[in-house]
């Protein structure tokens, strides 16, 4: 049986913190793993903005309750089911997409946790591992499964490099440029042609 490790934000459901920036005027939260590779420093940063600007997790999860997949996510989905296990991997947090997993119809999703004190105030996160992404993939390997991954930013290239195949999809420029060893996917027809060709 062949899995498919699919990324999350930007692949299924639009940019989570994008629509926070949005919501809330803080163009600032605009910026994610497109833009910044170390995830490390792009959670700071997005903590520290949360902070200055009185934002908890009750206001990040209003956002995410009135989002829904993109255009042809869910179907895309539907597609692929009946011939792979579908897997998301993802560097969102369980407090925030729980709402997007009910409308994609509850793939297993791998992600992180939130660290919440008083109030909701976020003051902190727990990776499920380091570069779990990688990790995953590789797991899965090891228990002899091919892995087809997608994604579309810099947080996603080690899961697709360490995949038996990896494709960008709808990546921006940058990404496509430093990672010219992965076929690009523009349409969730593309993609779905690309997983099931040998």
């Amino acid at each position: 049986m062949e899995i498919v490790c699919l990324d999350l934000e930007g692949v299924l459901v639009p940019e989570i913190w994008i629509a926070v920036a949005e919501r809330t005027g803080i163009d600032a939260l605009r910026a994610t793993t497109r833009d910044i590779p170390d995830y490390d420093e792009l959670m700071k940063r997005r903590l520290a903005l949360m902070d200055e600007n009185g934002l908890v997790l009750a206001d990040i999860q209003a956002v995410v309750g009135k989002m829904g997949p993109l255009d042809g996510a869910a179907a895309f989905l539907d597609d692929l089911r009946p011939d792979f296990q579908v897997v998301i991997l993802s560097d969102t947090f369980y407090e925030f997409a729980l709402p997007l997993m009910r409308k994609l119809g509850w793939p297993t999703l791998f992600c992180h946790r939130l660290e919440t004190g008083p109030g909701g105030a976020v003051t902190g996160y727990k990776l499920r591992m380091k570069d779990h992404k990688r990790q995953a993939v590789r797991a899965l390997r090891g228990l002899n499964f091919r892995v087809t991954a997608a994604g579309d930013s810099y947080n996603d290239t080690a899961m697709l490099a360490e995949a038996d195949r990896g494709i960008l999809f709808q990546a921006p420029e940058n990404v496509i440029q430093e990672f010219p060893q992965f076929p690009v996917a523009g349409t969730y027809g593309d993609l779905s042609r690309a997983i099931r060709e040998n």
